[in-house]
């Protein structure tokens, strides 16, 4: 048990986090009329402070706090690393659009903290424990954020449908930890771990595996647990659908690694075939329903479960190359979706750019700001030169190692139907008369974040080795 601050070193960074959202949430309330600029930048700052003391202790030894139920190792570090850059730029691309739509209050801020630090305590879980205290800290800040318009009806009607339906799949996740603390009598991922390799056929266990798994599905948004996806991206304000769509979606990785693949290893042929089946609905959902909308928010919904379900091949591959293929298609995804949703949020500043037609002839309106979103629509279509591409051609080769070539050619197949939806965006953008003449201006700070986003999405997809060996090396 850690004794001193040097003990607790390896939690600094969250520990900063936890201080910090409760600075910026007092600060908020004293900060007067500038309480969304200083919220903002106290926010920027708790993120810097959390990126450098992470950087600053990393270690390749694996560190574990009171008794296992924290874990640093580097799995953990990438994933916070790519957690706390992307909020960052969620904030960033937030700032204009709150201030524009009348919602300068540090709400949105003091609860994205919160939920960053969920996503951290999830990411580091080495116990059933932590592992829910980190899920539900990130779910009720989401449910918060999405209301957080509270004079929206579609809003606070997204919110309702997502408190119920999380609730529902985290009680069914609770019921199945529970369960597995039942039939091993501990807490710990590693013994649960050793209990299922011994005594994996145990009814019990079988019964407590599947309701994990849906618990895990439901937090990816794969098929049959995915409508709060399209309804809670369409409901929320951009802003917070960035947030909702992004980084949570790499906590939702670590959830499936550290729970099916570290404390349920030796059930894997059991959950593999739950996943194949996820999976599979997945692609065909998304990208069939995807073609029917006309809203670019739930469009970019019905993408997210279609995402989900090449995350999942990765995962039901159960080798290292497909452990790893999956952690790089979850960093790249989160990275693809931060800056999709936030050329949302710099096109909804002056009114809110949901629908498919307010993007026709953005090119006439702001050249540089159409090339990233073709640049982003692109990777997201798996279009080569980009980091979408390459995300899942590393998933369709673990899944053909595996004798799985049935799956790879259905992946292929509904990723062709579904380009049909992301090029539809880019013919809107360059070949359709805009519906008004007048610029768009993305700012100095949302635009500079933006074409980094932007670049990085196309520089990965050039030079994917480096992060891709990090991967392996998390994984491994």
């Amino acid at each position: 048990m850690p004794s001193t601050l040097t003990d607790l070193a390896p939690m600094l960074p969250e520990i900063w986090l936890a201080a910090m959202a409760c600075v910026v949430l007092v600060a908020d309330v004293y900060a007067g009329r500038g309480r969304i600029t200083v919220a903002y930048l106290l926010a920027q700052l708790s993120l810097l402070g959390a990126l450098w003391l992470l950087l600053r202790d990393r270690s390749a030894v694996p560190v574990s706090l009171f008794d296992g139920a924290f874990l640093r190792d580097e799995l953990a570090d990438l994933l916070k690393l790519f957690v706390l850059a992307l909020t960052a730029a969620a904030f960033a691309y937030a700032r204009g659009y709150l201030r524009d739509r009348g919602l300068e209050r540090g709400e949105y801020f003091t609860l994205g903290l919160f939920g960053v630090l969920g996503m951290m305590v999830l990411i580091s879980a080495g116990s059933l424990l932590t592992l829910y205290l980190g899920l539900e800290l990130l779910a009720l800040s989401l449910y918060a954020m999405v209301a957080l318009h509270r004079d929206s009806l579609e809003a606070s009607e997204a919110a309702m449908k997502y408190f119920v339906l999380g609730a529902l799949a985290s009680g069914m996740a609770l019921y199945g930890i529970s369960l597995l603390y039942g039939v091993t009598g501990t807490l710990g991922l590693d013994e649960v771990a050793r209990a299922a390799a011994a005594d994996g056929a145990d009814p019990v266990m079988l019964l407590a595996l599947a309701f994990v798994v849906v618990g895990v599905a439901f937090k990816l948004g794969a098929v049959p647990f995915h409508m709060w996806i399209p309804d809670v991206y369409h409901g929320a304000p951009a802003a917070v659908a960035l947030y909702v769509g992004a980084a949570p979606k790499i906590a939702g990785f670590a959830l499936a690694m550290r729970l099916l693949v570290e404390g349920l290893g030796g059930l894997q042929g059991q959950w593999a075939d739950m996943l194949t089946v996820l999976a599979v609905l997945s692609l065909a959902v998304g990208n069939v329903v995807a073609i029917a909308q006309t809203n670019i928010k739930r469009m970019l919904g019905y993408s997210t479960i279609s995402h989900m379900g090449f995350l999942l091949l990765g995962l039901l591959a159960g080798t290292r190359d497909g452990y790893g293929a999956a952690m790089f298609y979850a960093l790249t995804y989160a990275l693809m979706a931060a800056g999709a949703f936030g050329v949302v949020a710099v096109m909804s500043r002056g009114c809110e750019a949901e629908r498919l037609d307010d993007y026709r002839g953005l090119n006439a309106r702001n050249p540089w700001l159409a090339f990233l979103m073709l640049v982003l629509m692109f990777s997201m279509a798996g279009v080569p030169p980009t980091v979408g591409f390459y995300a899942k051609l590393t998933v369709l080769k673990a899944v053909i190692d595996v004798g799985a070539l049935w799956l790879a050619v259905l992946a292929v197949i509904f990723s062709v139907i579904g380009a049909f939806y992301y090029l539809r965006v880019v013919k809107l953008m360059y070949f359709d008369e805009p519906p008004q003449e007048a610029p768009v201006h993305a700012g100095l700070e949302a635009g500079t974040v933006l074409s980094v986003n932007g670049l990085a999405v196309l520089g990965l997809g050039i030079l994917p080795g480096a992060l891709l060996a990090l991967c392996l090396q998390a994984v491994g």
